[in-house]
């Protein structure tokens, strides 16, 4: 089913697409005329691979380090369970009373 069913939203979607699209090639002109310019280089423009330079970030937030395999620690062993002391009386499951019928 389309977005727009009735006239006046069929003119409202058109009116809106009509608008990103003329956006998109007054974005495109521009692009074009600063690569003519030599202020862009042609092509596929190259992403930056840190977030914080693409602005992924939030504001003091720094990216965290991924530690390099001779930066690893050792495995340290877990820690033992802790024992349950001798003298505790374990204690026996209770068991609902039942109606003899």
């Amino acid at each position: 089913m389309p977005d727009s069913v009735g006239k006046r939203q069929r003119r409202d979607a058109k009116a809106k697409k009509a608008v990103a699209r003329e956006d998109r090639r007054v974005a495109r002109a521009k692009r074009q005329a600063d690569r003519d310019a030599g202020l862009i280089e042609a092509g596929t423009p190259i992403q930056a691979s840190e977030p914080a330079a693409l602005g992924l970030l939030p504001s003091g937030e720094e990216p965290r380090r991924v530690a390099a395999p001779a930066d690893v620690p050792p495995e340290v062993p877990p820690e033992a369970p802790a024992e349950v002391p001798a003298e505790a009386p374990a204690e026996a499951p209770v068991e609902a009373p039942t109606d003899g019928s």
